[in-house]
């Protein structure tokens, strides 16, 4: 297994955690997978043998069952490992019972403690932008968290570039608690993130975990051009995420990521996670296996080397098409952009290149 410093934070995290959203199968999250107790540990002591030092959860999974069922898997086994949680979304029907309010972020890290059955979470996350409450308040509320022992580090998930500068900047300027990851959707399907957060990410020292980088099974082989999904997976189940813009592009992309597979004889799924763990400024990748032979293949992918060729024909078939102001900054900037700008406007010049090499 790898490890990789989490930002600018003290901590060595390996390359690929572990994430709970298959526990439980309660509620809305009945279609990502039912893993009980059992199975889990069963899960986490294959992820443990492998080097595995990270655990993601949330406790709007399966409505907190997922909080209660990691923590029950991982008595026994508190110094051995880091557990991420999350806090955001609604945990009960009154008006105050959402959000990032001081008031809900305090009673939700005391709920989550009670269902994980521990006296901290190491790294708890801001599960998505609010709005509706100053970010100086947010950061108080992780500032006393921090300051009780309840929590060790705070990160941010599914924030805008700005949401995330905003945060930032009144941690810095306060004094208060500061964000040191930022848990992002990314993945071959959509590269969206290099627009802003990953090179964010770069110029601000913020750690990356991605979610979701199979996009829900899209990326694992089993969808194809012209064939029937099939029918064991999230999308045919009713999972809504991510969102697919543009069906004809996802499926060239799979053509591409499955030549690749057979060159190298493995799956298409540890392809894809291979060129992840590549990828500038990401730190690690969050697996959600639904069984053990999915999470046995996954792991793999930490030891799968691609070739310079390979690498460039995913990104060519991948690269988003470059929105204002990026396409104006390839034009008239790009002999002046950083290392962090580079993230997204390097492919985005050689797959131009590649595609006037054609015409």
């Amino acid at each position: 297994m790898q490890y990789r410093q989490l930002g600018r934070s003290g901590l060595r995290v390996s390359a690929f955690n572990f994430g709970s959203v298959t526990f439980g199968g309660a509620g809305g999250f009945a279609s990502t997978g039912d893993i009980d107790v059992q199975e889990a540990a069963r899960m986490l002591d294959i992820c443990i043998e492998r080097g595995v030092n990270m655990f993601d959860t949330a406790d709007a999974y399966s409505g907190g069952v997922a909080e209660e069922i990691l923590g029950q898997a991982l008595k026994g086994r508190s110094r051995e490992v880091l557990v991420t949680s999350k806090v955001r979304f609604p945990t009960g029907e009154g008006p105050n019972e959402q959000g990032l309010s001081r008031h809900h972020i305090l009673n939700a890290c005391e709920e989550s403690l009670r269902r994980l059955g521990r006296d901290h979470i190491d790294l708890y996350y801001l599960h998505e932008w609010d709005g509706l409450t100053p970010v100086e308040e947010t950061l108080e509320a992780l500032h006393t968290l921090r300051e009780q022992g309840k929590i060790r580090y705070a990160g941010i998930s599914n924030f805008s570039g700005w949401h995330a500068m905003k945060i930032l900047s009144a941690a810095e300027r306060e004094r208060l608690v500061a964000p040191v990851s930022q848990q992002i959707y990314y993945s071959l399907e959509a590269r969206d993130a290099e627009f802003e957060l990953l090179p964010l990410a770069l110029d601000q020292g913020l750690g990356v975990q991605v979610w979701s980088p199979l996009a829900c099974g899209l990326l694992s082989g089993k969808f194809r051009r012209d064939r029937a999904a099939p029918e064991d997976t999230r999308r045919v189940e009713g999972w809504s995420e991510p969102e697919v813009r543009n069906g004809e592009k996802l499926y060239d992309t799979i053509e591409v990521l499955v030549r690749v597979a057979e060159e190298h004889g493995v799956s298409a799924a540890r392809v894809a996670l291979a060129w992840l763990l590549g990828r500038p400024g990401v730190t690690s990748v969050v697996l959600g296996a639904r069984k053990e032979s999915q999470l046995l293949d996954n792991l793999a992918a930490v030891e799968l080397l691609l070739t310079d060729e390979q690498i460039d024909a995913l990104e060519r078939v991948s690269t988003p098409e470059l929105i204002y102001p990026y396409w104006h900054q390839q034009r008239a900037a790009y002999e002046r952009l950083s290392p962090a700008d580079l993230v997204l406007h390097e492919p985005a010049r050689r797959a131009r290149e590649a595609l006037e090499k054609t015409k």
